[in-house]
């Protein structure tokens, strides 16, 4: 070399990765996957226990229903039968139904309508009236009350927001 000559080195860039992911990258996104995944997951078991209780409470007043019509359709009383400590419930001439284990239910009724110490029924008469009362069915923080008018008989269903 030359005294007094600069030599300039051009440095060569460094061939970058071959296109792979990190480690880091990878625990990251799995994570997220995860959290995505249970977040779903809660949801999901949230709509299926509401979806449950529904169905219970729907039933209850179809159950209901059926027993004001035999009682107008055959021409006298006819009673549908609570057993609350064992959360089931017997339509006239139909079998045993009974609530999901993780549901209870509570019942207000006539006074003469009470049977036992946790168990009580509501009577339709053949004009389509009743003893009237509510039927509440529980899980959870979730309530539905079945409600039976003692006048008209008539059964309606509403959510209780707690």
């Amino acid at each position: 070399m030359k005294p007094g000559v600069i030599v300039a080195l051009r440095a060569t860039p460094v061939p970058n990765r071959s296109g792979g992911f990190s480690l880091i990258e990878l625990v990251a996104v799995l994570v997220l996957i995860a959290l995505v995944f249970s977040m779903v997951t809660l949801s999901f078991s949230k709509s299926l226990a509401s979806a449950k209780i529904q169905a219970a409470s729907r039933d209850l007043v179809a159950a209901l229903r059926f027993t004001r019509g035999q009682a107008i359709v055959k021409g006298k009383s006819t009673s549908l039968e609570l057993d609350v400590e064992n959360n089931r419930y017997m339509t006239p001439g139909r079998r045993v139904v009974a609530l999901p284990p993780n549901m209870r239910m509570t019942m207000l009724t006539a006074d003469n309508e009470v049977t036992g110490a946790n168990s009580g029924r509501i009577r339709f008469f053949p004009d389509g009236a009743s003893t009237g009362g509510h039927i509440s069915v529980y899980m959870g923080k979730e309530e539905w009350r079945i409600n039976v008018d003692w006048l008209t008989g008539a059964v309606t269903r509403e959510e209780l927001k707690k």
